[in-house]
């Protein structure tokens, strides 16, 4: 009976709470629109710095990254690729190097690396190519093979000529797509400009002579996967001092590295996320209070009926979760398609870009602690309502 009681009281109560709303439709409309808005920018937010950590937790287990122990600004030998080939557990080894030329002009930028063509995509099967167009690329020095998506996007066709700036490499340097790569799958980077690295060490040792030879970073293949780290420390126990040491890390540890680099940034990010959420919890608050405010001698009339202060503070905080899950879920069903849009609309800096679960758990438990925080004041108040002062109260 008692059960039953309360079930009936707490379904009274949601009625009254969502009456109470109807009351003012626009300012409900206007707070649930801001919570709505705080709720999809705390989730784009989420989204971005997830997205920058998931390229790197793409990176293969079976890949080790070798370059300078200095800094990547610091090339190393090529000759270092038959020496690294000899260290037990290691399958294969091929090389890359980043050109930096620009294409029109900088807002047009894109990845350009300058590889070795016998080798290597035999250690990037996740870059499907078809053979002929593999061979026409080999075959020719100028030639380059491009990302689906970097093709798609600049509207180049199979043979088209592109011209790029060096900045790294003075001088023009013209190119003619002889391939176009497709992802194995769709977390797959199909933005990538890759070129021969022979070509560019022939024209390097008639300009930069000084950097002739050399490599930014060598790709090896593991045996076993389980090997990474007994392999990377036989690499560079290879070269310890010597004039060239290296640094051998994981493909996954190598990429978080270049994270490193913009943490502050991620950080900032972070931060503006919450901001969002603290903003918006104390305009709901000052909603509720103008609302409590207006509604004491309601209050104290149902305190005059024989409603106690725990029916009345729970009808505060009813109406305040209510305004405020109403606009969250709202808000939790707006970032997908607001997601969507940006990826597309930023498709060069993102591999992958999705809402993850936990960002949605997060974007409900903010919604939740706004309608908590918002109402908790107001409700507090109503307890030390006096039933005479409350009817007396002009509003």
């Amino acid at each position: 009976m008692q059960s039953t009681q309360s079930s009936m009281q707490f379904v009274y109560m949601l009625r009254l709470a969502s009456k109470n709303l109807l009351r003012h439709r626009l300012r409900s409309l206007l707070t649930m629109a801001g919570i709505a808005v705080a709720i999809v920018s705390f989730g784009l937010l989420r989204t971005v710095v997830d997205s920058w950590y998931a390229g790197a937790e793409l990176g293969s287990a079976g890949r080790l990254i070798t370059r300078s122990e200095a800094s990547l600004s610091f090339r190393l030998p090529v000759t270092h690729a038959d020496r690294i080939r000899r260290v037990p557990g290691v399958s294969a080894v091929t090389w890359a190097n980043w050109f930096g030329g620009v294409y029109i002009d900088e807002k047009h930028f894109f990845p350009q690396y300058a590889i070795d063509a016998a080798s290597y995509f035999g250690l990037y099967p996740e870059y499907v190519i078809a053979p002929d167009q593999l061979s026409a690329f080999q075959r020719e020095r100028r030639a380059v093979i491009v990302g689906r998506k970097l093709a798609n996007k600049n509207g180049w066709q199979l043979g088209d000529s592109v011209a790029l700036r060096g900045t790294v490499y003075p001088g023009t340097w013209n190119f003619v797509i002889r391939g176009i790569y497709t992802g194995a799958d769709d977390k797959t980077d199909e933005g990538l400009f890759l070129m021969h690295w022979q070509y560019l060490n022939e024209r390097v040792k008639a300009i930069l002579p000084s950097m002739a030879d050399s490599v930014g970073i060598f790709i090896v293949g593991l045996h076993n996967s389980n090997d990474s780290a007994e392999v990377s420390a036989a690499i560079d126990s290879v070269f310890r001092n010597s004039l060239a040491e290296t640094r051998t890390e994981t493909q996954k540890a190598f990429q978080l590295g270049f994270i490193a680099m913009v943490d502050t940034i991620l950080v900032a990010i972070k931060t503006v996320a919450y901001v969002v959420v603290l903003i918006i919890m104390a305009v709901m608050a000052n909603t509720m209070a103008m609302a409590a405010r207006e509604r004491t001698r309601e209050y104290a009339t149902l305190k005059a009926l024989g409603f106690g202060n725990d029916f009345v503070w729970k009808l505060i905080l009813a109406e305040s979760l209510t305004l405020s899950l109403a606009g969250g879920l709202f808000g939790m069903l707006l970032t997908f398609p607001v997601s969507d849009a940006f990826f597309q609309a930023t498709r060069d800096l993102f591999v992958v870009f999705q809402v993850e679960p936990e960002t949605m758990a997060l974007q409900f438990a903010s919604s939740l602690l706004i309608g908590i925080c918002a109402g908790i004041a107001p409700a507090i108040n109503s307890t030390r309502l006096v039933i005479v002062d409350g009817l007396r109260a002009v509003t």
